[in-house]
């Protein structure tokens, strides 16, 4: 039996496999030591072999509450992946399964490679009217792309993965593009005569080829320094340099939460500039997202900020304050919805793209009123 992480992505460390009952391995930390959860690894020859594969390190991860009740995801095709028994005993993560195959791969969310990245990016640029620009770099050097689109005076943003191991934002921001740029659909062309969308499908390139949970390759959780961003942090330098370009009517940062087993939305109420109109579209949006997919919910979600609290290092509350625009935060969940649960799939990949089109309709819903 051979267990390896070196691919994109990957992410394990391995302390003993010589017997498969007891397999004894570590996440590796992001760089910058103060952020792991993110796991990614191959198993090879164990094929009909009952496997119990024990994360020692589980309790020092970033957010150990968040093992209960997760069911790690499996795949021997790289294109399913299904859940697999898994408890968290004694700060440890242990997944008991047995492979069907010679090959089978295990993560904490179905991942979405850069090789998948740069497909996307390759679709879109097909779609009529869709433009695709090199934004900026991130500190390894990889591009980070815009997929612009539309014609109309609203200026809408939407970025996903600031945080590289919530891969569920990036099969979000699949759903949403294939159905933004359908010559096909009637409220996405609607949509593209109202409004210029801006649209940024991984601010994180490097931490999500690297395997990392939060950090981009100079350590930094680039959801933290929207406030001051510099050269350890160009990915978040670089668009918002694009923001103040453009300006924004609209600001969708798209992320997953590891303890909530919920979708929902977070908005920058605590900013000084809050007012009744961006409460009111706020209200609008929810609504209407959640008519549209009620996989998106309004019940739970994070505490609000009181007035003039706001974290104004985040995405959300930095750029509601900045362009007096409605912001917000979407998260999904790595567990399953407890309100739909689905035991073979959890949350999956296949519904985070239904979820990104349904994105749509929140969106026509409150674009006329965006200023």
């Amino acid at each position: 039996m051979h267990i390896s992480a070196a691919f994109d992505s990957g992410n394990i460390e391995v302390d003993q496999a010589s017997d498969p009952s007891d397999v004894q391995l570590r996440i590796r930390p992001d760089a910058g030591g103060d952020h792991m959860q993110w796991f990614h690894f191959r198993v090879a020859g164990a094929r009909d072999v009952p496997l119990t594969l024990r994360i020692l390190n589980a309790s020092a991860c970033s957010y150990p509450l968040a093992w209960s009740g997760y069911q790690a995801v499996a795949s021997t095709d790289r294109a399913h992946w299904r859940r697999v028994p898994t408890s968290y005993q004694d700060g440890q993560l242990v997944i008991r399964h047995t492979p069907s195959a010679d090959l089978c791969e295990y993560a904490y969310f179905a991942p979405y490679s850069h090789e998948q990245h740069l497909q996307l990016v390759a679709r879109c640029q097909q779609a009529t009217g869709a433009r695709v620009s090199v934004v900026g770099r991130s500190v390894d050097g990889l591009d980070l792309e815009r997929v612009q689109v539309g014609t109309g005076e609203r200026t809408l943003w939407v970025i996903a993965r600031q945080h590289p191991g919530e891969s569920m934002a990036e099969w979000w921001m699949e759903g949403f593009l294939q159905r933004l740029l359908d010559p096909s659909d009637a409220l996405a062309q609607a949509l593209r005569s109202r409004a210029t969308f801006h649209v940024v499908p991984n601010m994180n390139p490097d931490g999500s080829r690297r395997g990392h949970l939060r950090n981009n390759a100079a350590g930094m959780n680039l959801n933290r320094v929207w406030h001051a961003p510099d050269e350890r942090s160009p990915e978040v330098r670089c668009v918002l340099a694009a923001m103040d370009d453009t300006g924004v009517d609209l600001c969708l940062d798209v992320h997953g939460d590891e303890e909530l087993p919920y979708n929902f939305l977070s908005g920058a109420e605590g900013i000084r500039g809050w007012s009744s109109r961006l409460a009111d579209l706020q209200s609008r949006f929810a609504a209407a997202y959640e008519r549209a997919n009620p996989h998106l919910q309004r019940v739970h979600g994070y505490p609000v900020a009181a007035p003039g609290a706001a974290n104004l290092t985040m995405c959300t509350n930095q750029v509601a304050q900045r362009f007096d625009c409605l912001a917000l935060t979407l998260e999904q969940p790595f567990k399953d919805d407890a309100n739909a649960p689905d035991p073979e799939f959890g949350w999956s990949p296949a519904r985070a793209k239904r979820l990104g089109a349904s994105a749509l309709d929140a969106m026509a819903e409150v674009v006329d009123g965006l200023r």
